[in-house]
């Protein structure tokens, strides 16, 4: 296992961590980023904690069997977040992705070795469904805000329709018919 490139991920965990968050927050404006990574209080800064907490588990599952709902329970909040804010889906997924840039930064030499391209791949490979099952839960939020909006509009029509007196609302007795027996 130690000499494996999960051992060797497993080793520098703690460096692959702190530089993925890095990679992460970086994806927001630099004036956010300096925020989002200065500010400790989970209270004043709950995108940076969320963030910081969540990464360490999803590599976690990287590493291991790669639970769905594990996976969900600390991707979906993230996703949530970004969906939430001005970030198109590939924006919004692709802090998943920079894990494969910061897993290379962090391990130049023991990657050069031949021996270890299939496992980098297959890792990579990993990273990959990661990144899907992100843009999937970005969809969804998406589509549910979209449905949010939508109703309010609706909604709003509606209440506006009805304050202007364009709508009636149902009578709880039917209409009367002239020449007809009660």
């Amino acid at each position: 296992m130690g000499n494996s490139l999960k051992g060797l991920i497993e080793k520098k965990k703690k460096d692959i961590v702190k530089l993925w968050f890095e990679a992460t927050i970086q994806t927001y404006a630099p004036d956010t980023a300096k925020f989002y990574t200065g500010q400790k209080d989970p209270f004043a800064n709950p995108v940076g904690h969320t963030t910081a907490e969540a990464i360490p588990h999803l590599l976690d599952q990287l590493l291991s069997d790669l639970d769905s709902d594990a996976i969900k329970s600390h991707l979906d909040p993230i996703i949530r977040i970004r969906a939430a804010q001005d970030f198109s889906a590939s924006q919004a997924t692709a802090f998943i992705f920079k894990l494969k840039d910061v897993i290379r930064a962090c391990l130049p030499d023991e990657l050069k070795e031949a021996s270890r391209l299939k496992e980098l791949l297959a890792f990579e490979s990993r990273i990959d469904r990661l990144g899907l099952m992100a843009f999937d839960l970005y969809m969804a939020c998406r589509e549910k805000i979209y449905e949010i909006a939508a109703n309010e509009t609706r909604n709003q029509t509606f209440r506006a329709f009805k304050r202007a007196g364009l709508i009636v609302e149902p009578s709880e007795q039917p209409p009367k018919v002239k020449g007809a027996k009660p």
